[in-house]
């Protein structure tokens, strides 16, 4: 476990701090002895979406507390308004724009997709507010682009890094790669054939599909009469479904190895009648996860953050989108560096290594953010590859 830099304050109550989040979403006003923080979520949208903003804001939450027990952001007590944005991305851009008018927010946190980060960026670059992001888009890790924005979850290329490893463990030679027509499903075929092909593996496909289609049928016949030893799949919410029916409606017996956002979609690990688990769908099935994902009775950091979320309200999801827990730990650990809450300020000192391990982080254990790059470059050991399993508090069993 981590040793906090922090002085232990008393005075903050959990429950304090859960009153004004939920009254912040009646739009309450800040305070130089506050720091306001805005999170985005769908926490009305539809199934896993729902799930995942609800996991997502939770995990803000109890992000929130933990700052505020420790003595908040550079003397500044933690408030969190939560916004609800459907997902849906014409929305997030008509509250953010709102919340800003009324009261422009410290710092701005998202729940995903990729598409509402896309849609938001250029308004929070616009007025100068930091923010963190857990659905990366192209160039929302770009510095130039988006100097004051930094990815919480890994980037295409952080996980694919890990993946040539697990080929060669398994004795994969040739791949097929399936992804969707999101920002991130587009980036992320891009580049799982080039990092493929630079490490000897022949990508003897890639296909993309819409994510709004209900039949992903032709992508898969495409790539199977290529007769690759292993399919790499893309897939978030419904859409995994469809593709894993396509697969079986062809009666193909292939491994199919799903990134995190598969990971990411309670399909898996929910059994009938609602999900798959257990079933014929995923029985050759693999999906990359971070550790921190899956239960580990001494994971001292994961198995606090577990513990806060519990307590405030039960965890929808797994673990792997309970970024924002992490931001407000390495906003925290920025701030007391730069002795500011300043964005640009907090932006700088989110670039020291010395920082960035010593924050209270769980979600990932240290981010590796860079002048180049501001993703998270998880480092490969952050991550494994595991069969479905039943979701706990979280975590894969």
């Amino acid at each position: 476990m981590k040793t906090r830099l922090f002085k232990v304050v008393g005075g903050l109550a959990a429950l304090a701090l859960v009153a004004t989040g939920c009254a912040g979403e009646d739009g309450g006003s800040g305070s130089d002895d506050e720091y306001r923080v805005l999170v985005l979520g769908g926490v009305s949208a539809e199934g896993v979406l729902a799930d995942n903003a609800s996991t997502s804001v939770l995990s803000a939450k109890a992000g929130a507390e933990l700052v505020n027990e420790s003595g908040g952001i550079d003397g500044r007590e933690v408030v969190l308004e939560v916004v609800d944005d459907q997902a849906d991305p014409t929305v997030a851009v008509t509250k953010l724009r709102e919340a800003i008018a009324k009261d422009k927010p410290d710092l701005v946190l998202n729940s995903g997709p990729s598409t509402v980060a896309d849609a938001t960026l250029p308004i929070l670059k616009q007025n100068n507010i930091l923010s963190f992001n857990i659905g990366p888009t192209e160039t929302s890790a770009d510095p130039k682009a988006f100097p004051l924005n930094f990815d919480l979850s890994a980037s295409a290329q952080n996980q694919l890094d890990a993946f040539p490893p697990y080929f060669e463990e398994k004795g994969y030679a040739k791949v097929g790669i399936l992804h969707g027509s999101s920002s991130y499903g587009e980036v992320y075929g891009a580049a799982a054939e080039k990092t493929f092909d630079d490490a000897g593996v022949d990508v003897v496909a890639n296909e993309e599909y819409d994510v709004a289609a209900l039949d992903m049928t032709a992508q898969l016949e495409a790539i199977r009469s290529k007769s690759p030893d292993a399919l790499v799949l893309d897939a978030y919410g419904a859409p995994l479904g469809y593709v894993l029916k396509g697969v079986e409606k062809l009666g193909w017996d292939i491994p199919i190895i799903g990134n995190t956002s598969v990971a990411a979609t309670g399909l898996i690990s929910t059994e009938p009648p609602s999900g798959v688990l257990g079933t014929p769908a995923v029985k050759n099935l693999v999906m990359q996860v971070y550790t921190s994902t899956a239960h580990d009775p001494d994971a001292t950091d994961v198995n606090d953050l577990v513990s806060r979320m519990k307590a405030i309200d039960e965890i929808k999801a797994t673990l792997i989108v309970a970024y924002n827990n992490d931001a407000l730990a390495l906003v925290q650990a920025a701030a007391e560096e730069a002795g500011s809450t300043d964005p640009k300020k907090i932006a700088d000192a989110l670039l020291d290594p010395e920082v960035l391990e010593a924050a209270t982080t769980a979600v990932i254990g240290t981010y590796r953010f860079s002048e180049d790059s501001h993703a998270a470059n998880p480092a490969p050991e952050e991550f494994a590859f595991i069969a479905p399993g039943p979701l706990q508090d979280g975590q894969f069993r």
